[in-house]
């Protein structure tokens, strides 16, 4: 079992959400918080910082976990982005709830207010669980773009081409709800999650089969290094894929980001590659 302490500087002596009272139901919830730099942390044991992609480099912070302990594919990292981290705490947490955030984004208890203090609580995380067995961000809307045209414009079609390929084959009772997510213009994003255990362990053993394969049958040779991270954007389009074919239930939380999330620039690239219809599919 994996424990921190909490007495640096690096994590808040202060508690967030803190003007709301929701009684603490004493579950066994822990969640990965995936960094690759060192940053400020959540003070609730709820959460466990792990640096990602560590195999091979010196530790960030003393008291944070490393993903190249235990049984893990740390040197993936790069293509799987925080995948890795996921991985790690399917293989090596043993709590009842299991989930992963990032260390830029997290749930969020609220809407307005100072960012770091509407970082849900484990009270918070607690209630949501109390209706549903999985929680996730809110969705992301497209509107103009489905999820299959919005990642051929945004990355490269084939990626798409060769996972569909590999589920006809492995798994073809979910090509079904493949078409049908993939015609859709919303979906959830940013490989964030809460998981109860036993689905955690169907979901992370149907996923990471597939993008194992998947790596093998691709070339990324020439890709970009925003592409490189293929595994990671591939994962984001297959959890609804998951989560529809096996009627799971799912509670919706905002998402509380820390930094600057430059929304023109994301917004004006999003619309320069509908126009340029095309461009980057292969």
């Amino acid at each position: 079992m994996y424990c921190l302490a909490r007495d640096t500087s690096l994590f808040d002596k202060g508690s967030v959400c803190s003007t709301e009272r929701v009684d603490d139901l004493n579950m066994d919830i822990k969640i990965i918080v995936a960094a690759h730099k060192e940053y400020w942390m959540p003070n609730d044991p709820m959460y466990l910082p792990l640096q990602v992609g560590s195999i091979g480099k010196p530790s960030l912070h003393p008291e944070w976990l490393r993903d190249d302990a235990g049984v893990n594919i740390s040197n993936k990292n790069l293509n799987f982005c925080e995948l890795t981290a996921l991985y790690w705490a399917w293989k090596n947490l043993d709590s009842a709830y299991v989930g992963i955030t990032h260390y830029r984004r997290y749930f969020a208890c609220r809407l307005w207010g100072d960012q770091r203090t509407r970082i849900a609580t484990k009270p918070f995380i607690e209630r949501k669980l109390q209706k549903a067995d999985v929680i996730l961000p809110r969705k992301r809307h497209y509107w103009i773009e489905t999820n299959y045209s919005q990642y051929a414009h945004a990355h490269h079609e084939v990626d798409l081409l060769k996972t569909k390929e590999i589920l006809a084959e492995l798994c073809p009772e979910y090509l079904p709800h493949w078409e049908s997510v993939m015609r859709r213009t919303s979906g959830h994003r940013l490989n964030m999650l809460v998981f109860r255990r036993e689905l955690l362990d169907a979901y992370c053993g149907w996923l990471f089969p597939l993008l194992f394969e998947l790596e093998k049958r691709l070339d990324i040779s020439s890709y970009s290094r925003q592409d490189a991270r293929v595994f990671g954007f591939i994962s984001e389009r297959m959890l609804d894929i998951w989560l529809e074919k096996n009627g799971i239930r799912y509670a919706s939380m905002p998402v509380v980001h820390l930094e600057n999330q430059h929304w023109p620039k994301k917004i004006g690239a999003f619309l320069k590659r509908k126009m340029v219809r095309g461009r980057r599919c292969t």
